[in-house]
């Protein structure tokens, strides 16, 4: 069986809590992979006409691979079911996700023919415009994983009108949804769509998605909206944190970002959804799950590259030891406030996993 003998590379957060009855896989993922080509540090967009220079650049994996290699790194077992084109940027996104990134892709295929999504990332001003480039996928999710998905603790499934029949089933087989959500280039954002987070146990949209679906002009007031239909209602504002509540627990939080120079915003949420749902299936508190998503995030955002910006345990412990030098002023509210991360880290080996380099060259550093 695909996955039945998933191995665990790097730091386990959740090695305490394995035992032989466990599912092969911690997350499920489905959509596209899309190949990524970032420019960053541009001071505006070009104009017609015209051409402009920017200041870096990176080409890694896009679309769901960021997520995927977020939550790898993170130290969940992932498995990713999408297509992958026959050609060179399908190549790559292939290698770099399985090979280097210990994603799973035994439900993934590769189609002959197939042109793999492109996408061009454009980072101005701390924000990033994109053109892409993509056909639909060959199958949907549910034929890719066959008679029925694997078993897992969670799986993040974008919230639809209608949900696809592998999320059904693998909700029935205990599975945990997170509840993403997608742009909607319609801009009508229909609020009979909310009615499907009756099979959700996390939704997790940013505030403007939070309002737009809720048809409300504040995000608590969205959040409140929103809780009163899922069990866990999350809602990121950007530099301002993040705000939830835990219906089942009775617990309420906003958590502030941490104040960072952002270079590339590419697939900071993505990996704010990866590192709540570590925090979720490891158990920890509200408060605690929203700190260490937006310190992941934070973290991302400081590196070229969308998916392969996304830290890893190392990184982490990394940033911990150097807030840890001094325990003076803005340094001693961070240290209380990620006081959880202390032990964590301790086991963290020193070649912990790492940021790679956001490069198609043959020596990334993994």
């Amino acid at each position: 069986m695909a996955g039945e003998n998933a191995e665990h590379h790097g730091f386990d957060p959740l090695k305490d809590k394995r035992g032989e009855d466990s599912p092969p896989f911690d997350l499920i993922l489905t959509g596209s992979v899309f190949f990524d080509i970032i420019f960053t540090g541009l001071a505006d967009l070009p104009q017609k006409g015209t051409e402009v220079f920017s200041e870096g650049m990176g080409s890694c994996p896009g679309g769901v691979a960021n997520q995927a290699i977020a939550a790898s790194r993170l130290g969940l077992k992932t498995t990713l079911a999408a297509a992958f084109g026959d050609d060179g940027y399908g190549d790559a996104n292939w290698a770099i996700l399985s090979d280097q990134e210990h994603v799973d892709l035994s439900y993934s295929k590769r189609f002959d023919g197939w042109h793999s999504p492109v996408t061009v990332s454009l980072s101005v001003h701390k924000d990033r415009s994109m053109v892409s480039h993509c056909h639909p996928s060959p199958l949907s999710a549910t034929e890719l994983f066959g008679a029925k998905p694997p078993q897992a603790l969670a799986a993040v499934v974008p919230l639809e009108p209608e949900l696809e029949p592998w999320a059904l089933a693998a909700r029935q087989q205990g599975t945990k949804l997170f509840g993403d959500v997608g742009w909607d280039p319609s801009g009508e954002w229909p609020t009979e769509t909310l009615k499907n987070l009756e099979q959700f146990y996390a939704f997790m949209p940013n505030a403007g998605e939070a309002m737009a679906f809720t048809r409300t002009d504040d995000p608590w007031t969205a959040l409140y909206a929103l809780a009163d239909k899922v069990p866990v209602a999350v809602v990121t504002v950007g530099e301002q944190g993040a705000m939830a509540v835990d219906s089942e627990t009775g617990e309420e939080e906003w958590v502030p970002a941490l104040p960072v120079r952002a270079w590339d915003p590419t697939g900071a949420g993505d990996c704010f959804g990866a590192a709540f749902v570590m925090g979720t299936v490891a158990g920890w508190r509200l408060a605690d799950r929203l700190s260490f998503a937006n310190l992941c995030a934070s973290l991302s955002v400081q590196q070229v590259g969308g998916s392969l910006a996304a830290p890893g345990w190392g990184d982490i412990a990394d940033w911990w030891h150097r807030m840890s030098t001094t325990r003076e002023g803005v340094h001693k509210q961070w240290l209380r406030r990620y006081a959880y991360l202390e032990e964590l880290v301790r086991d963290v080996p020193v070649e912990g996993v790492r940021r790679a380099t956001a490069t198609i060259a043959h020596h990334s550093d993994a």
